[in-house]
């Protein structure tokens, strides 16, 4: 009998699922360009290309983790993505040392994330709940000043059109995400968008400026001229790089667990790293962050009862074909600053609730938790808070201190480690010890 995740459907039925599987993703690879394009003012036309090559790289990647080759994809009914986060530490990078070192870091990282992988059981114990929730909580946190910055534009005051205009964009994406149901509510950031563009271009508060071209066209190769190389400046991807391994593990029992198939993690969740990294290494050529594989559409799957892999490469066959269909690209190209900020600002929070949704599940009651989870916090909030603080310190010093990603991250797999040792030589000590002993111990 065959399994439901290697059902092969005939095209008349398998057709509709995949457009609701592209349906169900397109608004993370759209609004992350937008939100790249706005940060590093691309003009139009190479905002069109920097889409086109995100929206075939999606669905490279699906096709590859839907169907597999050789040792790279899990054969699961998999979507890839450009990570929210990993966008969010691209651009950070691109701000403080050039978007050709943002590309740069993007293959260091890449490459990382596959010499790690035959160490994956030990590397993945470093990022427990209480890690992935701090680095995820000050991604979010960091990026909403990045959001703010896209309202405001070059100066440090907004003019009070584009906050009205951001906050239309933010009103009509809750609004939608409250009406709609289904894999229409999944699109709430693009209907917020569009109706954000619609009142800019029919109020005057904005305009939209559409990129020239039409046809078909390929992605533009090496945007920001050759990647420079610079491991200290990467450090906030290298470090996010290893923290996938935890979120890959978790998504892979998921997905295959809603399949119907076995999971098997040791096998699979390898499988998953090697296509993250290869496709990784493609966009890092393309101008992109990384891209990550995304169970976003394990809904879908759970809503039609359809669990089939085909269907998944279906609708990366279907992202391939838009990205190379470029009038959508250059027309979408041309939103106004402000609408991209109010949806960044949806975009960011959310990824900031994220981590607070995994500090939940990291058991704070426990003293040591909330003191590492506090600790953590504090010295990734402190740059953001006081930027100036590490300005008299060498410059490596501030592209790691200065970095509240990376500051915070290490501050919790450090401070995690040693408690866990702590205990660990605790639990070994107290056999040795007589119960006076302990019960003195404990008083203390």
């Amino acid at each position: 009998m065959t399994s439901p995740v290697d059902e092969r459907l005939p095209l008349g039925r398998l057709a509709p699922l995949a457009v609701q599987h592209v349906l169900a993703m397109v608004a993370a690879p759209v609004s992350t360009v937008f939100l790249t394009a706005a940060a590093l003012r691309l003009p139009p036309d190479r905002t069109a290309s920097l889409l086109s090559a995100v929206l075939v790289l999606c669905g490279a990647g699906s096709l590859l983790q839907s169907l597999g080759a050789w040792t790279f994809g899990a054969r699961l009914p998999f979507v890839m993505l450009p990570g929210g986060a990993a966008a969010a530490l691209f651009l950070q990078i691109a701000h403080d040392h050039g978007p050709a070192v943002a590309s740069g870091s993007v293959l260091l990282a890449a490459a990382l994330l596959l010499a790690v992988l035959p160490l994956y059981a030990r590397v993945v114990r470093l990022f427990p709940p209480l890690v992935m929730g701090v680095t995820v909580l000050l991604i979010g946190i960091s990026m909403i000043r990045v959001a703010a910055q896209l309202v405001t534009g070059p100066g440090s005051t907004a003019p009070p059109k584009a906050v009205a205009l951001a906050g239309v964009t933010v009103a009509v994406t809750v609004l939608a995400h409250l009406v709609l149901r289904g894999v229409w509510q999944r699109t709430a950031v693009l209907i917020g968008m569009a109706v954000g563009t619609l009142v800019a271009v029919t109020t005057g508060l904005g305009a939209l400026t559409p990129a020239a071209g039409s046809g078909l066209s390929l992605p533009a190769l090496l945007p920001y001229g050759a990647p420079k190389f610079d491991p200290v400046a990467a450090l906030p991807l290298l470090v996010f790089s290893l923290t996938t391994l935890a979120e890959i593990t978790g998504q892979t029992v998921l997905s295959s667990e809603t399949a119907g198939r076995v999971p098997d993690p040791g096998r699979d969740v390898p499988r998953v790293a090697r296509a993250d990294a290869l496709v990784s290494l493609a966009g890092g050529l393309f101008g992109t962050s990384l891209m990550v594989t995304s169970s976003e559409n394990i809904g879908i799957g759970r809503l039609t009862g359809v669990r089939s892999r085909f269907v998944t490469a279906g609708a990366g066959g279907l992202l391939v074909l838009a990205g190379l269909v470029t009038p959508l690209s250059r027309l979408v190209a041309g939103l106004p600053a402000a609408v991209v900020g109010g949806s960044a600002l949806v975009v960011y929070a959310v990824i900031a609730v994220m981590g607070i949704e995994m500090l939940s599940r990291a058991e704070l009651g426990a003293r040591s938790n909330s003191l590492v989870a506090a600790l953590a916090l504090a010295v990734g909030l402190l740059p953001l808070l006081a930027p100036n603080l590490y300005g008299g310190f060498p410059g490596w010093v501030r592209t790691i201190a200065g970095s509240g990603v990376v500051a915070g991250t290490l501050t919790a797999v450090l401070l995690q480690a040693l408690f866990a040792t702590s205990a660990s030589h605790k639990d070994i000590q107290a056999p040795l010890l007589g119960p006076a002993a302990r019960r003195r111990g404990a008083a203390r």
